[in-house]
């Protein structure tokens, strides 16, 4: 599992599409479940599944919810060539850029294809998706096309994307021609794009990037906890040298991110772990003493431990303040634990296998599904969840986690 934390990357975006998002969760209210999940992938008639395709823009959500829910339980058979021809002719841009998500879930070899096309699309949402398919299926061939883009690309939420594509390529094929140009984009242009960066570096453990990275966290500024954080996930043990002289020279709200760098290269991590339990527990329980800072950085820094792996306590521990939480608290902490589910799936499974109180616990994760806007992703997660609810046995502990999370999810 790709250790990643988006959480605090595509900052404004994220905020803006998040207030919106929000909006969405609270006039859904959790009352739109799905009902019994069929047992097995579904046929539906030719003009049903045609009408469910056309209605994935609709600005109704419980139309297009329903529509897509349509659309995923449908054999891949039938579902694949029907998604790819909307992907190349459908005249709602929207609608198209829905079937090219709802398509990756069925694992079809043909969606190379759409995502070859799409990348040259004059459509944002298409051109995001299709490099964000690159990023999870690395090819040396789309080396030289990558980096022209990088040249071209003037979308700047498609960037992000482009840049993580390009992170991962140069993880897997070892490029120098890719190395050059990140570690030049690691200081180049608005903060926002060099968040970005960061924080791809850090995801794929990109060590070439290690002294850039140094100066970035020496310097005051917003990028100073992405770079700190990056360092950590990388895992070389020389940058405990800069988190020591964070510690003593960075501001209050960037020390839980320097804690969980700590941790994350496995020096004392249990007492920075706690240092960040008890930070957020803290924060939440002192709302109007002004540490969301300090409750923000202490909730992304427990996400990133549990992204990692080995850190059960860590998604535990945010469920534990999370779920009784009123905002501000509910809202950084539901986000960390979203996160947590799409980049260490397993884990968040098996957390939400174990709990006491699982209800209450999906509600958290549903409203950071909310926010998040790496709809890939959640996507792949939802098609993990389908295919696992129809291999379990009927009637099975297993089948009923994720009944009850198809259901709270709206998927």
């Amino acid at each position: 599992m790709m250790s990643s934390l988006p959480l605090r990357t595509r900052k404004t975006r994220r905020f803006r599409i998040g207030l919106i998002l929000c909006v969405v969760g609270v006039l859904r209210g959790g009352a739109l479940l799905s009902g019994q999940e069929p047992p097995a992938p579904q046929t539906p008639a030719p003009d049903q599944l045609n009408a469910a395709i056309d209605k994935l823009g609709n600005f109704d959500y419980a139309v297009r919810t329903g529509a897509a829910r349509t659309v995923r339980r449908t054999v891949a058979t039938q579902a694949v060539p029907a998604l790819l021809q909307t992907v190349a002719e459908h005249a709602d841009g929207y609608v198209r850029y829905r079937a090219l998500v709802i398509l990756t879930g069925f694992n079809d070899p043909r969606t190379k294809d759409a995502m070859r096309e799409s990348r040259t699309s004059p459509n944002d949402r298409l051109r995001t998706v299709a490099y964000s398919f690159c990023e999870h299926h690395p090819d040396r061939a789309l080396i030289a096309d990558l980096l022209t883009a990088l040249d071209q690309e003037q979308g700047e939420f498609v960037r992000p994307s482009l840049i993580r594509a390009l992170v991962a390529h140069g993880a897997m094929f070892d490029d120098p021609r890719i190395r050059q140009r990140l570690l030049g984009e690691v200081g180049r242009g608005e903060d926002y794009f060099r968040s970005a960066v960061i924080e791809a570096l850090g995801d794929y453990k990109a060590l070439y990037a290690y002294d850039a990275l140094v100066a970035v966290a020496k310097l005051d500024g917003p990028l100073q906890d992405d770079a700190a954080l990056a360092l950590g996930k990388i895992g070389d043990k020389r940058a405990l040298e800069t988190f020591a002289m964070l510690q003593k020279t960075a501001p209050r709200q960037t020390q839980p991110t320097v804690a969980a760098a700590i941790c994350l290269l496995d020096v004392n991590c249990s007492s920075h772990e706690n240092y960040l339990i008890e930070t957020l527990e803290f924060a939440n329980s002192n709302p109007n003493l002004g540490f969301q800072e300090l409750l923000r950085g202490a909730a992304a820094g427990l996400g990133a431990l549990a992204v990692a792996g080995g850190h059960d306590e860590a998604a535990g521990a945010l469920f534990d303040v999370g779920i009784p939480s009123h905002d501000p608290t509910r809202a950084p902490v539901s986000l960390a634990l979203a996160t947590i589910a799409l980049r260490n799936t397993p884990l968040m499974l098996s957390v939400l296998g174990k709990h006491a109180d699982r209800d209450r616990a999906i509600d958290l994760v549903a409203e950071g599904f909310d926010m998040l806007e790496e709809d890939l992703d959640k996507e792949t997660f939802f098609a993990a969840v389908r295919r696992a609810y129809w291999e379990s046995p009927e009637g099975s502990a297993n089948r009923q986690l994720m009944q009850t999370l198809i259901g709270k999810l709206d998927f």
